[in-house]
């Protein structure tokens, strides 16, 4: 092949790479692929996860663990998996209840001192 054709290529490989990630930064994002298992020293460090569904851009069913920066694609479908997602909701749950009974309690203190 010519030198020049092949550097062509490759320049215009750069420059459609560079450009569609700009235009479609969300496309990037995308687990390619997922681990059926998971250790449970991850597990317990989860900070927080995301649910990619398998529609629009992305093709692959998952959830997005994020652990100090860093993203790991697992199966949804794990047992070990479902059982963090639910006591994270929980725990997230229980904590903004239990903020807005503390609320509650301190205005039905100050009517009642009103009155």
């Amino acid at each position: 092949m010519d030198v020049k054709f092949v550097t062509l290529l490759v320049v215009l490989a750069v420059t459609v790479s560079q450009t569609s990630e700009t235009l479609f930064p969300g496309a990037f994002d995308c687990c390619t692929k997922i681990s059926d298992e998971i250790p449970k020293g991850i597990l317990r460090r989860v900070e927080r996860f995301e649910i990619q569904k398998a529609d629009g851009l992305c093709h692959l069913e998952a959830v997005i663990l994020h652990i100090k920066g860093k993203k790991f694609c697992v199966n949804p479908w794990n047992r070990k998996v479902k059982k963090m997602m639910k006591k994270m909701k929980h725990k997230i749950h229980r904590l903004k209840s239990h903020f807005r009974k503390q609320r509650r309690i301190r205005i039905t203190k100050q009517k009642e001192w009103k009155q």
